[in-house]
């Protein structure tokens, strides 16, 4: 049995599989999702969802699902699974017998004497998706019917039936090239070997996502099936169907199919799901690198991009796609500011700590490298860039005040990662002098005065060093303020003074650090992250559940978030040492269980505050990934 693996019992109980998806990417931005019994839950859900430059940013779900149909002495047995309202249909998940994912995602379905295994993989290189079938079994002869389900729309929308769409088809070989839309790309449906194809077209109406109805979004939607292939399938045959945005040649298939199994990470501990993990998030298009922030919802950002980075690919030794995502940040710097979503004329700047982070990725760099040549040669004019437009003012109010700290935000904008906005605005606005800022601020002007010998630098950071202890600590409380307004103090307790304890340079005494780690483990550690918020707080909310608004609500003010961990760890680690090494492993190790939960092989974005501490948010979130690798490797230089 592999490392995950899912038993029939599990897989035919709705109430469990339904809970646990699939994300697959490639590195051209293309990603597979559904869950473990390839029913569509969420809007986001597909086969194939890609990008479609010509018509916009995001991206498209082309193939939504597929519905196999095992026919044998003139029964026919339906393997697909939708929900519609009241009911699911075909409800084939009964005829599963196991889930795999080493190396990845396999699904075995047994009907009668037939034994039917399932296999699913991306073209690395290629906006395509390969589904290999191998008929294990079967006491008399078999044919295999597919029918496609079509979408061709925006991964954030829905599909509704329409007269617009386009049902003529052009013959391929072994298959059939539909384009629905005229803007869209045309999609090929082929098979590795010669099939007949009937064209059927019908829509299927109101098949409903579930996790949209709970969310609060619309949630029904109607896809367009073309028609359906059919073929016989010899027993130890394998089949292989191929949906991509360019033609496939039908004798190269098995083989294409093999060469990409060959490239793949194993999934067949908790380590390597991590490394397997980690290497979804790098999409390279258009001679760009990008870290994408999350799956499935999530574009690249910029906070998320400096953050994540050096745990997704330094950690692996892999310093040119550290410099390759650095090089494309840096290219769209504006300012003093990096986007933090979007890129060029779309960008959104709205983002006070994204150019601070990016301190820290150059630092993480030299540390893993030893390279302060390259960082000097390449950054060392953009990171004094950040430095004058910080200390100049820029957009969003942000400057620096008389006593050398960072100041920002104006009304209905949130500058910091506590960014969440509902209809009534920031949620947890925190406009003035963020603690986590100052902290960035202090250790940015540290490192740079390390870099270049700037003496008018260097005295700032020591008046930053001072304002900060001045202006942030309380000796009675313990620990810093969350942000200061003038004379106005917020002494909410939340993770954001972590930071203080973790930089590389930081302005605190270790006795302040101390007293500051004490109040984040008793208050904010749970076994998957820190909370957003203490739950002694007034404001606490220790469920993100509901509509929008009452996610949005929950989501700095309770909710745990794994990243912060790999901030703990380090301030942890500092103090400690070996003596804290124990107690890092046993939370390294607590997420070796979440593996076979919710996003299959990798790590949510969140997790509920309140016990059990249920993931929530997208199902794999780079930081989250990123920083437990980190977390590994702080472990392994003890």
């Amino acid at each position: 049995m592999s490392y995950i693996h899912f038993d029939k019992t599990q897989l035919i109980n709705l109430n469990y599989s339904l809970d646990r998806e699939i994300i697959r990417t490639n590195r051209g931005g293309c990603y597979t999702s559904t869950t473990i019994i390839g029913c569509n839950t969420r809007k986001y859900h597909g086969l194939l969802v890609a990008p479609q430059p010509q018509i916009d940013e995001q991206l498209h779900v082309m193939l939504s699902t597929v519905h196999e149909t095992v026919i044998q002495r003139g029964a026919s047995f339906n393997l697909g699974i939708s929900k519609f309202p009241g009911n699911y249909y075909p409800r084939g998940h009964k005829y599963l017998e196991d889930f795999d994912s080493e190396p990845i995602p396999k699904l075995t379905y047994r009907v009668g004497g037939v034994l039917l295994q399932k296999e699913l993989i991306l073209d690395t290189n290629r906006d395509r998706v390969m589904i290999r079938y191998t008929l294990l079994e079967a006491h008399s002869p078999t044919k295999i019917r597919i029918s496609p389900f079509l979408a061709f729309r925006g991964y954030h929308n829905l599909s509704k039936a329409n007269d617009r769409i386009q049902k003529d088809f052009e013959k391929v070989p072994n298959g059939a090239k539909y384009q629905l839309y005229p803007e869209y790309s045309p999609l090929y449906l082929q098979l590795s070997k010669k099939n007949e194809y009937v064209s059927k077209p019908d829509w299927y109406y109101n098949i409903e996502y579930i996790m949209e109805r709970e969310r609060g979004y619309d949630y029904q939607e109607d896809l367009f099936v073309p028609g359906y292939f059919e073929f016989d399938i010899a027993k130890g045959e394998s089949v292989i169907f191929s949906a991509g945005l360019t033609e496939a040649d039908p004798s190269t298939r098995q083989r294409a199919f093999e060469k990409e199994l060959a490239r793949r990470i194993p999934r067949n501990n908790f380590v390597n799901c991590l490394k397997n993990s980690a290497g979804q998030f790098i999409q390279r298009r258009d001679g760009k690198t990008h870290v994408v922030a999350g799956y499935p919802w999530f574009g690249w950002w910029g906070r998320d991009t400096f953050v994540a980075s050096p745990g997704l690919v330094l950690t692996q030794g892999d310093k040119e796609t550290f410099l390759e995502i650095m090089d494309t940040m840096v290219a769209d710097l504006h300012g003093p500011l990096f986007p933090n979503v979007g890129s060029g004329v779309m960008r959104n700047l709205a983002s006070m700590d994204a150019p601070l982070w990016f301190f820290w990725s150059l630092q993480q760099y030299i540390k893993f490298t030893g390279d302060e040549k390259t960082v000097k040669k390449k950054y060392l004019e953009k990171m004094k860039g950040i430095i004058d437009g910080y200390m100049k003012g820029t957009d969003y109010g942000i400057h620096m005040l008389e006593n050398g700290l960072m100041y920002g935000g104006q009304e209905g904008v949130a500058l910091t990662w506590m960014d969440a906005v509902n209809s009534d605005g920031p949620v947890t606005p925190r406009i003035g002098c963020p603690v986590e800022i100052n902290a960035l601020w202090y250790n940015a002007l540290c490192f740079y005065a390390e870099l270049t010998g700037d003496k008018a630098i260097s005295e700032l950071s020591e008046t930053v060093k001072k304002s900060f202890v001045e202006v942030f600590w309380d000796e009675k409380r313990g620990y810093l303020a969350d942000y200061v307004d003038g004379f106005y103090k917020d002494w909410a307790i939340r993770p954001n003074m972590v930071f203080a304890t973790s930089l590389p340079y930081s302005p605190l005494e270790e006795s302040q650090m101390q007293r500051i780690l004490e109040i984040v483990k008793s208050k904010l550690l749970t076994s998957r992250g820190l909370r957003s918020l203490s739950p002694d707080d007034p404001g606490y909310k220790g469920y993100y559940q509901g509509n929008q608004f009452s996610r949005d609500n929950a989501y700095h003010n309770g909710t745990v978030w794994a990243w912060l961990l790999g901030n703990f760890v380090e301030g942890y680690l500092r103090l400690h040492g070996k003596a804290g090494k124990h107690f890092v492993e046993k939370i390294v190790q607590g997420f070796d269980e979440v593996m076979s939960q919710y996003g299959i092989g990798t790590v949510a974005e969140i997790y509920d505050g309140d016990p059990p501490h249920r993931p929530k948010g997208s199902i794999s979130q780079a930081w989250s990934v990123g920083e437990l690798l980190r977390m590994m490797y702080l472990l392994e230089k003890i």
